[in-house]
């Protein structure tokens, strides 16, 4: 980890802080998506809970985001209620190289799915960057059992 880890997550959880209280069952995440020190794309969950911020910054960063970083500050998510295609996976087949997350997910639909997600695809994942900033977002957050 480096003193550029620690500014790019910063940057995800003041995303993150924008959206507390408006996204309904879903946490609100930042997500910021960096390579070569510019920032590709960025976003937090949308009010309402969909799309998610790794969505969206991936969606600005288009096909830039092959051999990035994303700095999310809760963990990808390994699977979807809706049945669309997972963060994990997404990143994935964007090509990014390196996750940093600063907080795990206990919801049913993440709980290390979308790290473990990532490590099969060869996609180098951190934990736990700034935990004690980004773990205040979630205090709140009650993740529903699957279903």
């Amino acid at each position: 980890m480096s003193g550029d880890d620690e500014v790019w997550m910063r940057r995800a959880i003041a995303l993150a802080r924008t959206q507390v209280g408006q996204t309904g069952d879903n946490p609100s995440v930042g997500c910021v998506i960096v390579r070569d020190g510019a920032v590709l794309g960025e976003a937090a969950t949308a009010p309402g809970g969909r799309p998610h911020a790794e969505e969206q910054a991936l969606d600005q960063a288009g096909a830039a985001a092959r051999g990035a970083t994303a700095y999310v500050t809760l963990e990808p998510c390994g699977e979807r209620s809706t049945g669309h295609a997972s963060c994990g996976a997404r990143l994935v087949e964007a090509g990014v190289t390196r996750v940093v997350a600063a907080c795990a997910d206990a919801s049913a639909l993440a709980a290390g799915r979308g790290p473990q997600r990532l490590a099969a695809a060869g996609v180098a994942y951190d934990l736990g960057l700034l935990r004690s900033e980004a773990a205040p977002l979630y205090a709140d957050y009650r993740p529903r059992s699957k279903g």
